[in-house]
């Protein structure tokens, strides 16, 4: 436990605090680059397919580039990202198959699957950062919003935790725990509606319903949840412990950003939809 608190407070402050002090500047692309890179790598060593070059390549690749390309293209050059995905799939389909059963195409659709997961989580971080109203503050929810989760749902499982959730795929976690991550959660999404409508809300914008951030505060708490659950179930079917040893303590960088990832996204959904509707 202390070498997780430690590790802990030193990524905090001398990882990711300058990342997002500097968030505007190309230290943000180059993080999610780097952490979209080493999480492609531990997918791949996860169903042991880390040393196919021809099936690593292509996922390096796009990992590298695109938290680039989606900072400095045009918008409607964002559209090209689903479209160029297609061609790791293709790869990934045809090393399958001409590997002569060396590959298994399950193993090799699951790192797919992984892979889209990360690099789709990591690029929200970039897109809701760059391009929507006031995101250089809405980005910051999805370390709030996954973290005051898993933080609170460990105390008040350790507190209160007398129903198991889903032993099956993690003994520990139990409903109360669940109830409360969800709960404070809420509270944490309300807090962060208060302080950006008082002290941040740009000239001309529009100021965040609380009742809204409230909603927000349970879907995210919810799918924070599922993707922790969702990565400790791949653990278990692999059989491995952790993804990767980057943090000590907290494992590696798929285990540290497993519901950050789940979060951005969902975020980037509510504030995309936010934005059509007009709230």
């Amino acid at each position: 436990m202390l070498k997780r608190i430690l590790t802990g407070i030193v990524a905090f402050c001398f990882v990711l605090v300058p990342v997002l002090f500097f968030a505007d500047t190309v230290v943000l692309p180059i993080a999610v680059g780097l952490f979209t890179v080493i999480a492609t790598y531990e997918i791949l060593h996860c169903v042991s397919l880390h040393k196919n070059m021809w099936l690593s390549l292509p996922l390096y690749l796009m990992s590298a580039a695109f938290p680039f390309v989606l900072r400095y293209m045009s918008w409607n050059g964002f559209f090209l990202i689903p479209l160029l995905a297609c061609v790791p799939l293709l790869t990934t389909l045809a090393v399958a198959v001409f590997s002569h059963g060396k590959v298994d195409i399950r193993d090799a659709s699951t790192a797919f699957v992984l892979w889209v997961y990360s690099f789709a989580g990591f690029l929200s971080l970039i897109f809701i950062h760059d391009m929507v109203t006031g995101g250089e503050y809405f980005y910051l929810l999805a370390f709030v919003g996954a973290w005051i989760t898993d933080t609170f749902a460990y105390f008040t499982g350790m507190l209160l935790g007398k129903h198991k959730l889903i032993p099956d795929v993690s003994p520990k976690k139990t409903v109360e725990g669940a109830i409360g991550g969800v709960f404070f959660c809420i509270l944490s999404f309300v807090g962060f509606g208060l302080l950006y409508n008082k002290l941040w809300l740009p000239n001309g914008g529009n100021p965040l319903p609380l009742w809204l951030m409230a909603i927000m505060g349970v879907l995210v708490s919810v799918v924070s949840q599922i993707g922790d659950l969702s990565l400790s179930l791949l653990k278990r079917k692999y059989g491995i412990k952790d993804f990767g040893k980057i943090f000590p303590g907290h494992g590696g960088v798929l285990d540290r950003f497993d519901s950050v990832l789940a979060v951005a996204i969902m975020l980037l959904v509510c504030f995309s939809s936010m934005s059509v509707l007009g709230l």
